[in-house]
């Protein structure tokens, strides 16, 4: 039921697809980009942004392999590596610099002042000093942030609507990241409108997880909001692994949880987050200025519903939230 698979039949021609004029104008200029990312190198799905920043390269005319060389390096799950592969990255004198999540912008930021970067899947990149402000971000940083407003509020709607008795929420994430410390307060302040309690469980690195897991038993959470980041997504098996065995529903703000068996996730369409920071790299190869370049915040959402996940708790997901699926799946 998925309504977005006749994207993949498009795939082909868009591979096929002509140079676009901006990148024909650079003739015999390979444009070296670095992407920066929190995922695995032997684990496809661990890098969801990867193929459409690609692609949206692609479709501007940039080519691996004719203008194009993509430099990518992996954090492997690890948020304390991306000092080390930014400053790799930097070495290697990229034209541009994409990077992924908080740790990795604010990584590629400590490691230049001078390349440009674009963010992308950052949440809050004022509060954490990497842009000035998202109309005028004023140095070499620029792209999209992940902060939308009434985000945090719109994921406790819909798992009250999953859950019409619902009072308490279970919020897991990791206290170690920046970003994550101001959705955490954004998702505080949409509990207190909703009339929820909160409980906070932290993480900040993988080590933590099991004895977190042990304290939560304990807890009893009615149900999981889980803050999706370097850490949290690359442990996204087992956090979902828990929560089936603890029969605890949960909602995520990345689909990549429930296509590993997570209940629900609301969040950005990857595919076009990703495409559009690569109009930003566009951008910058053809003269733009970061300081310049406002930031985007996301204006396009999906809601993905797991049924045999549902199914497995005793759910009744209501016809209402089915209905507004992007995806379900069976």
């Amino acid at each position: 039921m998925d309504r977005r698979a006749f994207i993949g039949t498009l795939a082909g021609g868009l591979l096929a697809a002509p140079l676009a004029a901006g990148a024909q104008q650079a003739a015999g200029r390979v444009w070296r980009v670095g992407f920066l990312t929190p995922g695995f190198r032997e684990l496809p799905g661990s890098n969801p942004g990867l193929f459409p920043l690609s692609q949206g390269l692609r479709e501007l005319g940039y080519v691996e392999g004719r203008n194009l060389t993509l430099e990518v390096r992996y954090a492997e799950g690890r948020t304390e590596r991306f000092p080390a592969i930014a400053a790799e990255l930097v070495n290697l004198k990229v034209d541009v610099l994409v990077a992924a999540s908080t740790p990795g912008a604010l990584a590629a930021k400590q490691a230049t002042s001078k390349i440009p970067i674009v963010m992308a899947s950052v949440g809050e990149p004022v509060e954490v000093k990497l842009v000035e402000s998202l109309a005028h971000p004023g140095g070499n940083v620029t792209g999209l942030s992940l902060i939308a407003p009434q985000l945090a509020a719109k994921r406790l709607d819909l798992l009250k609507q999953a859950l019409p008795r619902l009072s308490r929420v279970t919020v897991l994430w990791n206290s170690a990241n920046q970003g994550m410390q101001a959705r955490f307060h954004e998702t505080q302040g949409a509990a207190q409108q909703l009339g929820m309690a909160l409980h906070s469980a932290t993480i900040q690195s993988p080590d933590d997880f099991d004895s977190l897991f042990a304290t939560m038993i304990r807890d009893r959470p009615e149900a999981l909001l889980v803050l999706a980041d370097t850490v949290t997504v690359a442990n996204r098996q087992r956090t979902v692994e828990f929560a089936a065995r603890s029969r605890v529903p949960g909602i995520y703000e990345t689909r990549a949880f429930v296509d590993a068996g997570g209940l629900m996730s609301y969040g950005i369409d990857v595919s076009d987050h990703y495409r559009r920071a690569a109009s930003y790299v566009d951008k910058i190869l053809k003269g733009a200025k970061p300081a310049e370049l406002p930031v985007e915040q996301p204006t396009k959402f999906e809601l993905v519903i797991n049924l045999k996940t549902a199914k497995a708790l005793g759910l009744t997901i209501p016809p209402s939230l089915l209905q507004r699926a992007d995806q379900l799946i069976e």
